[in-house]
Protein backbone atom coordinates (compact mmCIF):
# COMPACT_ATOMS: atom_id res chain seq x y z
CA UNK A 1 0.00 0.00 0.00
CA UNK A 2 1.40 3.40 -0.99
CA UNK A 3 1.72 6.18 1.59
CA UNK A 4 0.97 9.83 0.97
CA UNK A 5 3.18 12.67 2.14
CA UNK A 6 0.60 13.64 4.80
CA UNK A 7 0.52 10.09 6.17
CA UNK A 8 4.30 9.93 6.27
CA UNK A 9 4.46 13.26 8.10
CA UNK A 10 1.82 12.18 10.63
CA UNK A 11 3.70 8.95 11.31
CA UNK A 12 7.11 10.48 11.70
CA UNK A 13 6.15 13.66 13.52
CA UNK A 14 7.08 13.49 17.20
CA UNK A 15 3.85 13.20 19.16
CA UNK A 16 3.67 14.43 22.73
CA UNK A 17 5.11 11.92 25.20
CA UNK A 18 2.87 11.18 28.21
CA UNK A 19 5.70 10.16 30.53
CA UNK A 20 4.78 12.92 33.00
CA UNK A 21 1.03 12.31 32.98
CA UNK A 22 1.04 11.32 36.68
CA UNK A 23 4.34 10.88 38.52
CA UNK A 24 2.59 9.56 41.65
CA UNK A 25 1.32 6.50 39.78
CA UNK A 26 4.34 5.08 38.00
CA UNK A 27 7.63 3.89 39.54
CA UNK A 28 10.65 6.16 39.13
CA UNK A 29 10.75 7.60 35.63
CA UNK A 30 8.66 4.72 34.37
CA UNK A 31 5.67 6.61 33.01
CA UNK A 32 4.32 5.52 29.61
CA UNK A 33 6.61 6.27 26.70
CA UNK A 34 5.35 6.71 23.15
CA UNK A 35 4.07 3.44 21.74
CA UNK A 36 3.29 1.88 25.14
CA UNK A 37 0.09 0.46 26.67
CA UNK A 38 -1.28 1.06 30.18
CA UNK A 39 -3.96 -1.31 31.49
CA UNK A 40 -6.21 -0.18 34.37
CA UNK A 41 -7.45 -3.36 35.99
CA UNK A 42 -9.79 -4.00 38.90
CA UNK A 43 -13.20 -5.02 40.19
CA UNK A 44 -16.23 -2.77 40.08
CA UNK A 45 -16.08 0.06 42.60
CA UNK A 46 -12.29 0.19 42.91
CA UNK A 47 -11.86 3.68 41.43
CA UNK A 48 -10.90 2.73 37.86
CA UNK A 49 -13.31 5.16 36.25
CA UNK A 50 -12.31 8.10 38.44
CA UNK A 51 -8.64 7.34 37.83
CA UNK A 52 -9.37 7.23 34.11
CA UNK A 53 -11.06 10.67 34.27
CA UNK A 54 -8.08 11.99 36.23
CA UNK A 55 -5.64 10.89 33.53
CA UNK A 56 -7.97 12.06 30.75
CA UNK A 57 -8.32 15.53 32.28
CA UNK A 58 -4.54 15.78 32.65
CA UNK A 59 -4.26 15.33 28.90
CA UNK A 60 -7.04 17.76 27.99
CA UNK A 61 -6.09 20.61 30.33
CA UNK A 62 -3.89 23.42 29.00
CA UNK A 63 -0.27 23.77 30.01
CA UNK A 64 -1.15 26.78 32.17
CA UNK A 65 -3.42 24.55 34.30
CA UNK A 66 -0.86 21.78 34.70
CA UNK A 67 -2.13 19.70 31.79
CA UNK A 68 -0.42 18.23 28.76
CA UNK A 69 -2.68 19.90 26.15
CA UNK A 70 -2.94 16.95 23.75
CA UNK A 71 -5.77 15.46 21.72
CA UNK A 72 -7.39 12.23 22.92
CA UNK A 73 -9.52 9.58 21.20
CA UNK A 74 -11.92 7.95 23.68
CA UNK A 75 -13.41 4.61 22.58
CA UNK A 76 -16.43 4.01 24.80
CA UNK A 77 -17.35 0.33 24.55
CA UNK A 78 -19.37 0.27 27.79
CA UNK A 79 -21.42 3.39 26.93
CA UNK A 80 -20.55 4.63 30.41
CA UNK A 81 -18.69 7.88 29.74
CA UNK A 82 -20.07 10.46 32.19
CA UNK A 83 -19.51 13.79 30.44
CA UNK A 84 -21.01 15.76 33.33
CA UNK A 85 -18.44 14.27 35.71
CA UNK A 86 -15.59 14.93 33.30
CA UNK A 87 -16.71 18.54 32.78
CA UNK A 88 -16.99 19.01 36.55
CA UNK A 89 -13.40 17.79 37.06
CA UNK A 90 -12.07 19.99 34.24
CA UNK A 91 -13.94 23.02 35.56
CA UNK A 92 -12.64 22.50 39.11
CA UNK A 93 -9.04 22.25 37.94
CA UNK A 94 -9.33 25.24 35.64
CA UNK A 95 -10.69 27.30 38.53
CA UNK A 96 -7.89 26.12 40.82
CA UNK A 97 -5.28 27.17 38.25
CA UNK A 98 -6.93 30.48 37.39
CA UNK A 99 -4.88 33.61 38.08
CA UNK A 100 -5.38 37.29 37.46
CA UNK A 101 -3.16 37.07 34.40
CA UNK A 102 -5.16 34.30 32.73
CA UNK A 103 -7.12 35.21 29.64
CA UNK A 104 -10.39 33.91 28.30
CA UNK A 105 -13.67 33.06 29.98
CA UNK A 106 -14.45 29.85 31.82
CA UNK A 107 -16.63 28.69 28.93
CA UNK A 108 -13.87 29.34 26.40
CA UNK A 109 -11.25 27.46 28.40
CA UNK A 110 -13.59 24.54 29.02
CA UNK A 111 -14.62 24.46 25.37
CA UNK A 112 -10.96 24.43 24.35
CA UNK A 113 -10.35 21.40 26.58
CA UNK A 114 -13.33 19.49 25.20
CA UNK A 115 -12.33 20.29 21.62
CA UNK A 116 -9.30 18.06 22.16
CA UNK A 117 -11.54 15.05 22.91
CA UNK A 118 -12.98 12.75 20.22
CA UNK A 119 -15.50 10.19 21.55
CA UNK A 120 -16.34 7.03 19.57
CA UNK A 121 -18.84 4.36 20.65
CA UNK A 122 -18.48 0.66 19.86
CA UNK A 123 -21.13 -1.98 20.57
CA UNK A 124 -19.28 -5.16 19.51
CA UNK A 125 -15.77 -6.48 19.03
CA UNK A 126 -16.32 -6.39 15.26
CA UNK A 127 -17.18 -2.69 15.47
CA UNK A 128 -14.14 -2.11 17.68
CA UNK A 129 -11.93 -3.75 15.06
CA UNK A 130 -13.41 -1.64 12.24
CA UNK A 131 -13.02 1.53 14.33
CA UNK A 132 -9.35 0.77 14.89
CA UNK A 133 -8.92 0.36 11.13
CA UNK A 134 -10.43 3.81 10.54
CA UNK A 135 -8.41 5.30 13.42
CA UNK A 136 -5.44 5.59 11.08
CA UNK A 137 -7.27 8.31 9.18
CA UNK A 138 -7.80 10.24 12.42
CA UNK A 139 -4.15 9.89 13.39
CA UNK A 140 -3.16 11.21 9.98
CA UNK A 141 -5.48 14.22 10.07
CA UNK A 142 -4.91 15.04 13.75
CA UNK A 143 -1.19 14.81 14.53
CA UNK A 144 -1.83 16.23 18.02
CA UNK A 145 -3.58 13.00 19.05
CA UNK A 146 -1.25 11.43 21.62
CA UNK A 147 -3.59 9.16 23.58
CA UNK A 148 -6.11 6.45 22.75
CA UNK A 149 -8.42 5.51 25.64
CA UNK A 150 -10.44 2.30 25.52
CA UNK A 151 -13.11 1.82 28.20
CA UNK A 152 -13.13 -1.10 28.36
CA UNK A 153 -11.01 -3.52 26.34
CA UNK A 154 -12.83 -6.46 27.99
CA UNK A 155 -16.37 -5.25 27.25
CA UNK A 156 -17.03 -7.99 24.69
CA UNK A 157 -15.27 -10.86 26.49
CA UNK A 158 -18.43 -12.84 27.26
CA UNK A 159 -20.22 -12.24 23.91
CA UNK A 160 -17.07 -13.35 22.07
CA UNK A 161 -16.85 -16.48 24.23
CA UNK A 162 -20.45 -17.37 23.43
CA UNK A 163 -19.94 -16.71 19.73
CA UNK A 164 -16.72 -18.73 19.62
CA UNK A 165 -18.29 -21.85 21.09
CA UNK A 166 -15.83 -24.36 22.53
CA UNK A 167 -12.86 -23.15 20.50
CA UNK A 168 -10.55 -20.85 22.47
CA UNK A 169 -9.02 -19.65 19.21
CA UNK A 170 -12.44 -18.59 17.91
CA UNK A 171 -13.31 -16.96 21.25
CA UNK A 172 -10.17 -14.80 21.14
CA UNK A 173 -9.99 -14.25 17.38
CA UNK A 174 -11.46 -10.72 17.23
CA UNK A 175 -9.62 -9.34 20.25
CA UNK A 176 -6.39 -10.87 18.93
CA UNK A 177 -6.91 -9.04 15.63
CA UNK A 178 -7.62 -5.81 17.57
CA UNK A 179 -4.39 -6.27 19.53
CA UNK A 180 -2.38 -6.92 16.38
CA UNK A 181 -3.80 -3.82 14.71
CA UNK A 182 -3.14 -1.76 17.85
CA UNK A 183 0.43 -2.98 17.83
CA UNK A 184 0.91 -1.65 14.31
CA UNK A 185 -0.64 1.72 15.18
CA UNK A 186 1.60 1.98 18.24
CA UNK A 187 4.65 1.24 16.15
CA UNK A 188 3.77 3.48 13.20
CA UNK A 189 2.19 6.48 14.96
CA UNK A 190 3.83 6.36 18.41
CA UNK A 191 0.61 7.02 20.33
CA UNK A 192 0.00 5.87 23.92
CA UNK A 193 -2.91 3.58 24.82
CA UNK A 194 -4.79 3.47 28.14
CA UNK A 195 -7.41 0.72 28.51
CA UNK A 196 -9.59 -0.40 31.40
CA UNK A 197 -10.18 -4.08 32.03
CA UNK A 198 -12.86 -5.62 34.24
CA UNK A 199 -11.83 -8.20 36.81
CA UNK A 200 -13.29 -11.65 36.19
CA UNK A 201 -13.00 -14.45 38.73
CA UNK A 202 -11.85 -17.69 37.11
CA UNK A 203 -10.92 -20.98 38.73
CA UNK A 204 -7.45 -21.69 37.30
CA UNK A 205 -6.54 -24.22 39.98
CA UNK A 206 -9.41 -26.65 39.60
CA UNK A 207 -12.07 -27.58 42.15
CA UNK A 208 -9.84 -29.63 44.46
CA UNK A 209 -7.20 -27.00 45.12
CA UNK A 210 -9.76 -24.20 45.14
CA UNK A 211 -11.63 -25.67 48.08
CA UNK A 212 -8.45 -26.07 50.13
CA UNK A 213 -7.40 -22.42 49.82
CA UNK A 214 -10.49 -20.54 48.73
CA UNK A 215 -9.59 -17.15 50.16
CA UNK A 216 -6.12 -16.92 48.62
CA UNK A 217 -7.01 -18.41 45.27
CA UNK A 218 -10.11 -16.26 44.82
CA UNK A 219 -8.13 -13.02 45.13
CA UNK A 220 -5.34 -14.26 42.86
CA UNK A 221 -7.84 -15.43 40.25
CA UNK A 222 -9.45 -11.98 40.19
CA UNK A 223 -6.08 -10.26 39.77
CA UNK A 224 -4.79 -12.61 37.10
CA UNK A 225 -4.81 -11.44 33.45
CA UNK A 226 -7.26 -13.40 31.33
CA UNK A 227 -7.40 -11.65 27.96
CA UNK A 228 -5.68 -13.09 24.91
CA UNK A 229 -1.89 -13.35 24.66
CA UNK A 230 -1.52 -10.75 21.88
CA UNK A 231 -3.13 -8.16 24.18
CA UNK A 232 -1.07 -9.20 27.21
CA UNK A 233 2.12 -8.83 25.18
CA UNK A 234 1.20 -5.21 24.37
CA UNK A 235 0.73 -4.15 28.01
CA UNK A 236 3.81 -2.43 29.47
CA UNK A 237 2.21 -0.88 32.59
CA UNK A 238 -0.50 -2.52 34.66
CA UNK A 239 -2.43 -0.54 37.26
CA UNK A 240 -4.26 -2.86 39.67
CA UNK A 241 -6.95 -0.91 41.53
CA UNK A 242 -8.37 -1.97 44.90
CA UNK A 243 -10.60 -0.41 47.55
CA UNK A 244 -10.06 0.09 51.25
CA UNK A 245 -11.80 2.01 54.01
CA UNK A 246 -10.11 4.18 56.63
CA UNK A 247 -11.34 6.16 59.59
CA UNK A 248 -10.78 9.89 59.79
CA UNK A 249 -9.84 10.51 63.43
CA UNK A 250 -10.00 14.29 63.01
CA UNK A 251 -13.73 14.37 63.56
CA UNK A 252 -15.26 17.25 65.51
CA UNK A 253 -15.09 16.85 69.32
CA UNK A 254 -16.79 13.69 70.57
CA UNK A 255 -18.84 13.02 67.48
CA UNK A 256 -18.63 9.68 65.76
CA UNK A 257 -15.48 9.53 63.55
CA UNK A 258 -16.10 10.09 59.88
CA UNK A 259 -15.30 7.38 57.38
CA UNK A 260 -14.09 8.03 53.88
CA UNK A 261 -13.39 5.71 50.99
CA UNK A 262 -9.76 5.14 50.12
CA UNK A 263 -8.35 3.43 47.03
CA UNK A 264 -4.98 1.85 46.26
CA UNK A 265 -3.24 1.44 42.91
CA UNK A 266 -0.44 -1.09 42.47
CA UNK A 267 1.58 -0.32 39.34
CA UNK A 268 3.74 -2.91 37.59
CA UNK A 269 5.92 -1.50 34.81
CA UNK A 270 7.94 -3.61 32.40
CA UNK A 271 10.92 -2.34 30.46
CA UNK A 272 13.32 -4.12 28.15
CA UNK A 273 16.82 -4.09 29.62
CA UNK A 274 18.12 -6.12 26.69
CA UNK A 275 16.83 -7.86 23.61
CA UNK A 276 16.20 -11.06 25.56
CA UNK A 277 15.08 -9.99 29.05
CA UNK A 278 12.69 -7.62 30.76
CA UNK A 279 12.90 -5.93 34.13
CA UNK A 280 9.90 -5.01 36.25
CA UNK A 281 9.45 -2.18 38.71
CA UNK A 282 6.63 -1.58 41.18
CA UNK A 283 4.90 1.24 43.00
CA UNK A 284 1.83 1.55 45.22
CA UNK A 285 -0.17 4.75 45.59
CA UNK A 286 -3.30 5.68 47.54
CA UNK A 287 -5.97 8.18 46.64
CA UNK A 288 -9.41 9.40 47.60
CA UNK A 289 -12.15 10.80 45.38
CA UNK A 290 -13.33 14.38 45.82
CA UNK A 291 -15.68 16.66 43.90
CA UNK A 292 -12.63 17.87 41.97
CA UNK A 293 -11.55 14.33 41.05
CA UNK A 294 -8.79 12.06 42.28
CA UNK A 295 -6.62 13.33 45.14
CA UNK A 296 -3.46 11.35 45.92
CA UNK A 297 -2.52 10.83 49.57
Amino acid sequence: MTESGAQLFARLEARRCLKDIEKKLFPGDGGPEQGEVVELYGSEGTGKTELLYHLLSRCLLPLSAGGLEVDVVFMDTDYSLDMLRLVSILDSRLNAARSSSSSGSDEELLGSCLSRLLVVHCSSSSQLLLTLHFLETTLTSRPRVALLLIDSISAFYWPDRCEGGTSVTKQEEKLSKCAELLGRLLRDYRITVFATCHAIRRNYSGPSSFSSSSSSSSSSDIDRPYLCRPWQRLVTHRLLCSRQETTNMAANNNREPKRRQMFTVHCTSSSSSSSSSKTKSYRSSSFCITDAGVEFI
